[in-house]
């Protein structure tokens, strides 16, 4: 029937001649460099791919080695990824409920996030509370993750022997799990270990090998580059971590009696995916290529990646929160569409605090639409074959295997942590993200772009946790005979609490420099929040906007300049007249900011005596719209402080806006 039915016949053939000819009529004389642009850690993305650029056959199969286009051959037609819900609320009775309430609602599998002071996560710190979590849930059929985090980072072991022990006599044989101890990980977030990095691996693998026989079907370590990601950290960056961690942790696994094939299939690798789905879905792509290299030459031979995508923190915000709804989607078509084995859409409110009933709805039916009404899972590795998306995961790798290589050379992932280099690439690529940000180079819809100062803010969960901390366990003193899987088991079933199996860090406890979290819009948002309790006490911070000239000529200029200052949270008062008029308007107006909007043409004519009006007037700070070129010497003069244009560091600009108000 396809042959029957030429589609492209109605089509010239494509001539790459004419299209650079094209290309070049468009740039009027621009170099066709400009075209190309690169990704965070400048690895080129260029305006065009061709056949030349990636042979049809070099990422092979799905399901087959090097696995670059997944671990299955098909898609399951029902739920072609996992689709994988967070349950955080601090109240295990609570969890329990949400839990539940996502299974009805189309999840898949769950995972707890678990913090035993309730800041992050649930105060679960006995089995009995994991048990009461857990109720009713089916672990043959729905799978559980475990996500240790806040105060209990450090206690994955310790939190294992909890589901362990709650998991007791409910066919634990059949039970699909997620460990997800990783002492590696915990190092990079919290900048401690309870003991020296070797100790710590080495009992994460002898658990994961001593709890197989017992939980045949689940994965019991996690190697996991969001703490890269979520600093700030590069897309290169993220995969050499990644691949590291789990190259750190098959070593241990064989040293501790598994083979390269059992210890690859023991790991649950995990990775943030953003909203820039080309890169995303090549990023997915090169974890692929580069486990492969890696498992290849530990011996493994059929040892595909199990894959987890969560969508990034690191983009959402606090303001305009409506706009991570697509931000999340964008992340959750690259996830699901570049072949996640897992994907968990965070709430759109998670900047905000713990997610109300609509967010943690959205949050699951984000990919409920996406497998059931947009068909994404129809096509096994959709992307496979485009020879954008193949050469771009081919140059992330490329890149991303040199700076593992370099990690190796420095005896491993977790040595060089605590040597602390790999924190330092991730420091200059976090400042150069945060300056972008500031210079608006990296837009913040609804933040730094379009700001909305009369926003509807959505409602999170209220909770009570001092209520919910008094109620739970406290140490019983049933501390376990030993450090070995079977004792901190044994004692987690004879109701022994967190606080009972974990223990305190030694002299030699391993330290690093942490990998602190960052969102991009947060120095926006505390300005926000600065300029919001002024308007909650009736002085609202605002800007006289003069505009000269006709609309046609102020137009584009005021609409930026009410938008810079917006981003503040300032609002704008904007006035249309020549300077006797704007003179008379921003003394009545009460504004001690003001900034001159127009035409570069209508400047040269009015600009200067506008300026010198508008400071007679009172204004303190004034600002122009637009760069001066040669007429900044006599605007200064006349009274301009500051001209705000394209590629100013909107942020400084802000505070200073901020400080002349008296809000700083």
């Amino acid at each position: 029937m396809a042959d029957d039915l030429p589609l492209s016949a109605e089509f010239a053939s494509a001539d790459e001649a004419r299209w650079l000819a094209l290309a070049e009529k468009a740039l009027d004389g621009a170099p066709m460099s400009r075209l190309t642009t690169k990704t965070e850690h400048g690895v080129p993305v260029k305006p065009l791919y061709r056949s030349p650029d990636w042979a049809p056959d070099a990422s092979g199969m799905p399901g087959m080695a090097p696995f670059i286009r997944g671990g299955r051959a098909t898609n399951d037609q029902y739920l072609p990824w996992d689709i994988r819900q967070v349950v955080s609320h601090p109240d295990p009775a609570l969890a329990a409920d949400q839990v539940m309430e996502a299974l009805e609602g189309g999840v898949s599998s769950i995972e707890l996030r678990v913090d035993a002071a309730g800041d992050h996560g649930v105060v679960a710190r006995s089995s009995v509370d994991i048990q009461r979590v857990l109720n009713g849930v089916k672990l043959d059929l729905a799978a559980v993750a475990l996500e240790a985090t806040g105060a209990s980072t450090t206690q994955g072991i310790e939190l294992a022997a909890l589901l362990a022990a709650a998991v007791g006599g409910r066919a634990s044989g059949e039970a699909q799990v997620a460990f997800n101890v990783d002492p590696i990980g915990a190092l990079a977030r919290t900048g401690a270990l309870p003991g020296s990095v070797e100790e710590e691996i080495a009992q994460a693998a002898s658990f994961a090998r001593d709890v197989a026989a017992e939980f045949p079907k689940a994965t019991y370590l996690r190697a996991d580059s969001r703490p890269v990601h979520e600093a700030g950290g590069t897309e290169i960056q993220e995969l050499a971590y990644l691949v590291g961690a789990g190259a750190e942790y098959v070593r241990a696994l064989m040293t501790a009696g598994l083979n390269a094939d059992q210890a690859c299939s023991a790991i649950l690798f995990t990775v943030s995916v953003g909203a820039d789905y080309q890169v995303e879905m090549s990023k997915l792509r090169a974890a692929r290529r580069m486990w492969g290299r890696v498992a290849q030459a530990f011996g493994a031979s059929g040892a595909g990646m199990k894959l987890q995508a969560v969508t990034s923190r690191r983009m959402l915000t606090r303001r305009d929160p409506w706009v991570n709804i697509l931000r999340n989607t964008a992340a959750c078509f690259a996830a699901g569409v570049g072949g996640a084995d897992i994907v968990t859409v965070r709430a759109f409110t998670d900047a905000m605090g713990l997610p109300g009933k609509l967010a943690r709805r959205l949050a699951r039916n984000t990919q409920v639409i996406a497998q059931e009404e947009s068909s994404l899972g129809k096509v096994v590795d959709a992307p496979g074959g485009a020879w954008a998306m193949e050469k771009l995961g081919d140059d992330l790798a490329i890149a991303a295997w040199a700076l593992f290589q370099q990690v190796e050379r420095e005896g491993g992932l977790a040595k060089a942590l605590v040597a602390g280099g790999f924190q330092t690439g991730v420091a200059d690529a976090r400042g150069a993200r945060i300056k972008a940000a500031a210079k608006r180079k990296e837009l913040i819809t609804g933040v730094t772009d379009f700001p909305l100062l009369q926003e509807e803010v959505p409602s999170v969960e209220v909770v009570n946790l001092p209520a919910i901390v008094r109620r739970a366990a406290e140490a019983s003193g049933r501390a376990p005979a030993a450090r070995s899987w079977f004792s901190l088991k044994g004692a987690a079933q004879d109701r022994a609490t967190l606080a009972d199996l974990s223990r305190t860090a030694d002299d030699e406890g391993a330290e690093a420099e942490p990998l602190w979290p960052i969102r991009l819009a947060e120095p926006f948002e505390r300005l926000r929040d600065l300029a919001d309790q002024r308007t909650a006490a009736g002085r609202a911070p605002k800007i006289f906007l003069a505009a000269l000239g006709p609309m046609a000529e102020h137009t584009a200029r005021l609409q930026y300049a009410q938008n810079f200052f917006a981003a503040g949270g300032i609002g704008a008062v904007p006035s249309v007249g020549d300077a006797i008029w704007h003179a008379q308007a921003v003394a009545s107006s009460g504004c001690s900011l003001a900034c001159i909007c127009g035409s570069d043409k209508r400047y040269a004519t009015d600009a200067i005596e506008a300026a010198k009006s508008l400071k007679r007037a009172g204004v303190a700070r004034l600002y122009l719209a637009g760069k001066p070129g040669e007429l900044e010497a006599a605007l200064r003069e006349a009274g301009v402080d500051e001209f705000i244009h394209v590629g100013v560091d909107v942020l400084a600009s802000l505070e200073l806006a901020h400080a002349e108000l008296g809000l700083l």
